[in-house]
């Protein structure tokens, strides 16, 4: 996929375009992706930074990098504080949150990484039961 797609955050302040190929697409299990994310998995897509225009909202950006070796790195909207792409201090590579994005990325996830720490109650949810909207709708 080379056609630009555009992203955004929740409050729409934050808004970008990234165009493919993409690299990798990993839904991360590790305990400082559930813990940044909270949720049970990270969405990344990875790709080369080249490949991202901020198209508004550059300077509602944060960066937190922690003091810490071996933490991961995460920026966010400073309005509503969804995660927006950044690019990783240790790899170099642009870091996409999936659904960030405003269509299909043209990718599949490639793996589960770090599986075996997934949350105890992941596989449970998998086979809970599928509701069409909310709860209450």
């Amino acid at each position: 996929m080379s056609e630009a797609i555009k992203g955004a955050c929740l409050c729409g302040r934050v808004q970008y375009q990234v165009s493919g190929p993409f690299d990798a697409f990993h839904l991360c299990h590790c305990s400082q992706c559930r813990r940044s994310t909270g949720s049970a998995h990270a969405a990344n897509i990875f790709t080369s930074e080249d490949r991202l225009e901020w198209l508004a909202g550059e300077e509602f950006i944060k960066r937190y990098t922690p003091d810490e070796a071996d933490v991961i790195s995460k920026c966010f909207c400073t309005h509503c504080g969804s995660l927006v792409p950044y690019t990783s201090l240790k790899s170099g590579k642009l870091i996409i949150p999936a659904g960030s994005l405003n269509a299909a990325p043209g990718i599949d996830p490639d793996d589960n990484i770090y599986w075996r720490d997934r949350a105890d109650w992941y596989d449970a949810g998998l086979q809970a039961q599928k509701v069409e909207q909310g709860p209450d709708d």
